[in-house]
């Protein structure tokens, strides 16, 4: 299992250096159901593999020129500060046993698997409505979003912090429609913030978890490569058609993951 694990590993850069986002959706079921990480555990390894991962794409499309470093600070300014408060403070407070459901005892492992997997499949429809067709960009001034994009980054700096997601899926069409970036300035500045939210959030676990860095810096290395294949053959193949591909591949591991967890294991 542990050797598909590594295969699945190189997935997550593929995703990312072919659409920008989508890493993050993969790295967390990867660690839980082929390498056996906790549910909880792995949220923190995936901020750091994702996170990595994603900062090498950035500088890659920052000298390529698709990289706004203005409004990725910006963003960064709300989204940063709310990942790293949330790790620090909120997930080790988290009880082991959040609820109980009749005879169904919610547990801290449920609850982070049955999020992750909603996540899962909101990224998924968002990636194959987007498959269809990219958002229109409308050109706007930056100061008369900039409290939307605050509030915004608040917004994705959540979802980060506790389920350990870059939330690229939420980031690209932000950037398109509020921000009115062209798609491949999009991608590459939502490289940069993901990367940001990912490290930043991971140095609030930092004391809370035993990190296995051997382990971890391995599967980081192989997202790594993941990400230069990607990028290679985004250059050859149609980005939309990929993308929708792979938002509904994603919607089935995400209902998979609803069921496994909800159903078969009650």
């Amino acid at each position: 299992m542990e050797y598909l694990g590594y295969l699945a590993s190189i997935l997550i850069g593929i995703s990312l250096g072919l659409i920008g986002g989508g890493g993050s959706i993969l790295t967390v079921p990867v660690l839980v159901y082929l390498f056996g990480v906790s549910p909880l555990l792995s949220t923190s390894y995936s901020l750091f593999i994702v996170g990595s991962t994603s900062l090498v794409g950035a500088v890659n499309n920052f000298k390529q020129g698709f990289l706004n470093l203005k409004i990725a600070l910006l963003f960064g300014l709300s989204s940063i500060t709310t990942v790293f408060l949330t790790r620090k403070f909120i997930i080790p407070i988290i009880p082991k046993e959040v609820a109980k459901v009749g005879n169904f005892i919610v547990t801290e492992n449920v609850l982070m698997m049955v999020l992750f997997a909603i996540l899962m499949v909101l990224a998924a429809i968002a990636m194959i409505r987007n498959g269809k067709a990219e958002p229109k960009v409308n050109p706007v001034k930056l100061k008369l979003n900039i409290i939307k994009l605050l509030i915004y980054g608040v917004f994705i700096g959540i979802v980060t912090g506790f389920l350990g997601a870059g939330g690229g899926f939420l980031l690209i069409p932000t950037l398109v429609i509020l921000m009115g970036l062209p798609m491949k300035e999009a991608v590459g500045t939502s490289l940069l913030i993901i990367a940001l939210n990912s490290l930043f959030g991971f140095t609030g676990d930092l004391g809370h978890f035993k990190i296995d860095w051997i382990f971890l810096l391995t599967i980081t290395v192989i997202a790594l490569v993941g990400l230069f294949i990607g990028s290679v053959i985004g250059k050859k193949t149609e980005g939309k058609k990929l993308k929708k591909g792979f938002g509904y591949f994603v919607l089935i591991m995400g209902i998979y993951i609803i069921i496994k967890e909800v159903f078969l294991n009650s």
